[in-house]
């Protein structure tokens, strides 16, 4: 329905944006390496299961065993969700999604499709990105992929490996255009690690013009909106 918003699973983002993503949206989380992108989206996905929304969570970097056996200590068992119907994963090579997107969806459109899918995450979309030799021909697979997702109705996470911390500058980057930008950062200041997410874009709704304060726990990713951080 128009207007209705889906969870982050990030109670605190949540309030920050108007009660979460727009549904039907595709948002993009953006970060460097060990900043929580995939953790994020887990946890995305798991609001939704909680829920009792059907998920699907498309990886092309690491395999199903590893992420279940990762997020099991977080508490989140997935392969129970998996079981009982509810969450459907897929492994996926780059040039395979390449395939499926010449195909109109194959196999992940007949998943999506038979367990009615509500939420959708594939990551990382900078693997997806790097098949294609020529500019033209990658910008056309991602437009083509996400009108996909938008005929799927799902609202989707992708994750991006991306430094750049500029709206205009990673759309221009990744090829494509998303509803909503998020970046987290995991930077070194005096000698220590922190952490911090800035939400860059998300369209028809109101967000803050700051960068801030983010943990990333057993518990997963918590945001603390009244620390501002300085980058």
């Amino acid at each position: 329905m128009a207007g209705e918003r889906v969870g982050t699973g990030i109670p605190n983002l949540d309030k920050l944006i108007e009660g979460g993503f727009k549904q039907g949206s595709i948002n993009l989380v953006a970060g460097n390496a060990g900043s929580g992108k995939t953790t994020m989206a887990m946890q995305f996905i798991m609001d939704g299961l909680k829920k009792g929304e059907p998920a699907v969570f498309v990886s092309l970097e690491e395999t199903k065993e590893k992420i279940f056996a990762d997020f099991i200590e977080f508490g989140w068992d997935l392969e129970q969700y998996e079981r009982n119907g509810l969450l459907r994963f897929l492994e996926y090579g780059p040039d395979q999604i390449g395939r499926l997107v010449a195909e109109g969806g194959g196999t992940l459109d007949v998943m999506i499709t038979q367990i009615n899918a509500k939420r959708l995450v594939l990551d990382s979309i900078s693997s997806f990105s790097g098949v294609f030799s020529s500019r033209a021909t990658r910008r056309s697979s991602s437009m083509a992929f996400f009108d996909l997702i938008y005929r799927w109705g799902c609202t989707a996470l992708v994750t991006s490996q991306a430094t750049k911390v500029d709206a205009d500058d990673i759309e221009a980057e990744l090829e494509f255009e998303v509803d909503g930008i998020i970046v987290l950062h995991h930077f070194k200041k005096k000698g220590e690690r922190e952490r911090a997410i800035e939400i860059l874009k998300m369209r028809g709704t109101k967000i803050p013009e700051k960068t801030m304060k983010m943990t990333l726990s057993s518990k997963g990713i918590d945001v603390e909106p009244t620390k501002v951080v300085s980058i």
